[in-house]
């Protein structure tokens, strides 16, 4: 069973890792390098034990911390100066030992992004951010997931009321920017299911969004939501710098973030 923590997310650093048995994989490592090696101890690992990096995309939130991982085996949708024995990933399925990845194009104004699905034979992980849409063509591959990692970056009305440029905020905006909160909400209304056991709302704006405001508009698709959902579903917010565990990982350590919340919980409290 999947067993994953996300170590940073946000535009200060991403940094998500995932085992499953034997396996140990890295999704970006764009954060303090010696926090990347502290939080990997406190998740139970170490940097020999991660047997590959996978890179959505070169941009520094994502890569900075990747000096810490030269010696293992790194996968990205480009070549990575720095890193010449990285193998570069295109739309085709590669195997890390038992565990299936199949990367998928995103659109962000960085070359070739991409997102991941990872499956193990039993449970399936999607972990797709930074990206302006995701294509509907994606969506049956998508659905089933047992644990969806999904950017929801920022709130409309608090990005337009920012004090960032205009150029800024019409990047975002557009389709190679972020996701919003409601429309990470509709894409996670085509692609749950009974399946799915926990939603993860990532890559959060520290200036355009509060945890409150992407919770609630998962939350409200959720409750209106007229398909089955699983009886345990979870919903929980990542952060710059905070652990936030989940799958199997979850089951061996007391959850206190206040940013966790259940369906059920959600729903008797409206």
């Amino acid at each position: 069973m999947f067993q994953f923590a996300m170590l940073s997310s946000g535009s200060k650093g991403n940094c998500f890792v995932v085992k499953d048995g034997a396996v140990c994989i890295m999704i970006d490592c764009g954060t303090c390098m010696r926090y990347v090696k502290d939080s990997l101890e406190e998740f139970g690992s170490c940097v020999e034990e991660v047997d590959a990096v996978l890179i959505t995309h070169d941009h520094k939130d994502h890569i900075s911390a990747l000096k810490v991982m030269k010696d293992r085996p790194i996968y990205a949708p480009v070549e990575i100066k720095e890193f010449t024995c990285g193998k570069v990933v295109a739309d085709a399925v590669f195997f890390v030992k038992h565990v299936k990845v199949t990367p998928i194009a995103l659109s962000h104004d960085a070359p070739n992004t991409v997102g991941y699905v990872l499956e193990n034979g039993s449970e399936k992980l999607v972990y797709i951010t930074d990206t302006g849409y995701v294509k509907e063509a994606y969506y049956p591959l998508l659905k089933g997931a047992d644990y969806i990692i999904l950017e929801s970056n920022h709130d409309v009305e608090m990005l337009m009321e920012s004090s960032r440029p205009a150029f800024l905020k019409q990047r975002i905006l557009g389709d190679e920017g972020h996701l919003n909160n409601e429309d990470c909400a509709k894409i996670l209304s085509c692609i749950i299911s009974a399946k799915t056991k926990m939603i993860v709302l990532a890559h959060g704006s520290q200036e355009a969004n509060t945890v409150e405001l992407a919770m609630e508009a998962t939350m409200k698709m959720l409750k209106s939501y007229e398909g089955e959902l699983h009886e345990s579903l979870v919903v929980a917010v990542a952060e710059d710098r905070t652990m936030l565990v989940g799958g199997a990982y979850a089951e061996k350590v007391e959850v206190c973030s206040g940013n966790w919340t259940s369906l059920l919980e959600f729903v008797s409290n409206v």
